[in-house]
């Protein structure tokens, strides 16, 4: 048996989906639809109601509405924001190409940022903090809000990771200035291509927005011109939009959303539920000791760590039975050469970087799968 860690997922999906996928497409093409058309406007919609807020702005990807955010926050040279290294490198390059400076807090272990932490990075150029939803978990936004709040500071939500995961029972996304999201193919619910999100509840953030991925055109944008007065004053902008056609994918994709969600919480809690008893199996998870701030998530990645030596056995040994790891990169963001960020120390993050795996989860593995992966992983530990 073969069982790739991402790459059957969008493809069972559109083979199980194709007419819908396929009709959706053709609709487009055949109408002309391509850029900010009624795809788009419809999937806003849709995701700000899903998500809780009064405003969805699509963009080109997850990187894309990370960086319009800051932009639109007027975040720049000689400004700090607050995250942490723990991510996918995109959350700190948007922050650098913006002018601003990262600052970086450690994980805790759950891999969020550790809130104990953030007011001892406070200076007088910190302008923002940026948590990372990780994997499928919330970050503690009630204490995030407070320090915010108490400070003066702009909230940019990075749920590239978590879209519909909770935080006390509300949407991640929904808290803060911007919720950014990406619809890459590998995320809960990919696109066929990039593609990407921001929430708001501010009409003047939301208005600036989609000037922004725009070029500061009101020729093309995916709302009624009535309700959008035209801008008195004009700025150099970006172009970064959604694309109609991964709009009308997506559109398809909302519809099944709550069932891939509970089918990847299904197999997560078959992993734990098989695994977290053997002796030397590092599940971080099991059903009795989940903490109470992640009975909301949804289950992006399954990660376990383990040490190098055994890493790299278990690895090789998974391979030889067909079954794809992700390996997570040894060196964390904060000590790649060149960036000039190697002065963070940061004991917990550097651990993660040396020990994480991530075993192949989503809503298209069978269980039949599933129980092989399990029986693979059992035999490793020689049970």
């Amino acid at each position: 048996m073969k069982i790739n860690f991402i790459n059957n997922s969008y493809r069972r999906f559109y083979q199980a989906h194709k007419k819908e996928i396929d009709t959706a497409i053709q609709g487009c093409l055949t109408n002309g639809d391509l850029t900010l058309r009624k795809d788009v406007m419809t999937f806003e919609k849709r995701l700000a109601k899903f998500i809780g807020t009064k405003y969805a702005i699509g963009v080109g990807s997850g990187t894309d509405a990370l960086f319009l955010s800051l932009k639109a926050l007027g975040i720049g040279q000689g400004d700090e924001v607050i995250t942490v290294s723990h991510t996918f490198i995109a959350s700190i390059q948007v922050i650098v190409h913006c002018g601003a400076t990262p600052v970086f807090a450690d994980v805790d272990a759950n891999e969020l940022i550790n809130v104990k932490q953030i007011e001892g990075l406070l200076t007088s150029r910190t302008k923002a903090i940026m948590p990372i939803h990780l994997t499928g978990s919330s970050c503690e936004m009630d204490a995030i809000m407070r320090v915010a709040r108490k400070y003066k500071l702009y909230v940019i939500e990075d749920a590239a990771q978590a879209l519909g995961a909770k935080y006390n029972g509300k949407k991640v996304g929904s808290f803060s200035n911007t919720g950014c999201f990406s619809f890459n193919t590998a995320k809960m619910m990919g696109a066929y291509g990039d593609a990407g999100a921001i929430t708001t509840n501010d009409r003047k953030l939301y208005e600036r927005l989609m000037l922004l991925r725009n070029h500061w055109n009101m020729a093309q944008l995916s709302v009624n011109k009535k309700d959008f007065p035209p801008p008195k004053t004009f700025e150099w902008a970006f172009k970064s939009r959604l694309d109609n056609i991964q709009a009308a994918v997506l559109n398809v994709k909302m519809k099944y959303l709550s069932q891939m969600i509970k089918r990847r919480n299904k197999i997560a809690i078959r992993y734990i539920d098989e695994l977290w008893h053997l002796p030397d199996f590092p599940v971080r998870y099991n059903k009795y000791e989940l903490p109470k701030e992640q009975e909301g998530r949804v289950w992006q990645e399954f990660h376990i760590q383990i040490y190098e030596e055994q890493r790299n056995k278990f690895v090789r040994y998974m391979a030889s039975k067909g079954i794809e790891l992700l390996v997570r990169d040894e060196i964390p963001n904060h000590k790649l050469q060149g960036l000039g960020l190697e002065k963070w120390n940061l004991p917990i993050t550097e651990k993660l970087a040396k020990t994480t795996i991530r075993l192949p989860l989503y809503p298209e593995l069978t269980d039949e799968e599933v129980d092989y992966i399990i029986k693979c992983i059992k035999s490793f530990y020689g049970k």
